[in-house]
């Protein structure tokens, strides 16, 4: 694995958990995407981030870190990242809610498995 492959990991992990502090900060996750003013856009922004993280690696043909995500996650992790950054006032916060609950911490095992390695 190439050290431009690990920083991008190293970057996805930054991101998830500026997401992880922002939703303790408000107090939960519903609390934190309620707040259209900072803490919602943070969390989006910080989402295409990541999205876009994982983007590089796939352009790079980087199927030796890829193969440790399952790839319907990055693909959904990539559609929400298209609905963000082209259809802000269409995102469904139920499916961001979901991703921060559940999907956030597979993608970080993930990365620290990689990271271990």
């Amino acid at each position: 694995m190439s050290k431009e492959s690990i920083s991008k990991i190293y970057l996805i992990l930054e991101k998830i958990d500026y997401i992880e502090q922002i939703v303790k900060n408000a107090g939960g996750v519903t609390k934190a995407l309620e707040d259209e003013i900072i803490m919602r856009p943070a969390i989006l922004m910080h989402l295409t981030a990541i999205a876009e993280q994982f983007n590089k690696l796939k352009q790079s043909h980087n199927d030796e870190i890829l193969s440790h995500f399952n790839k319907e996650d990055l693909k959904g992790l990539y559609d929400v990242r298209t609905y963000i950054a082209h259809d802000y006032e269409g995102i469904n916060l139920a499916i961001i809610e979901w991703i921060i609950r559940f999907g956030l911490n597979n993608f970080k095992m993930q990365c620290q498995n990689i990271i271990h390695q």
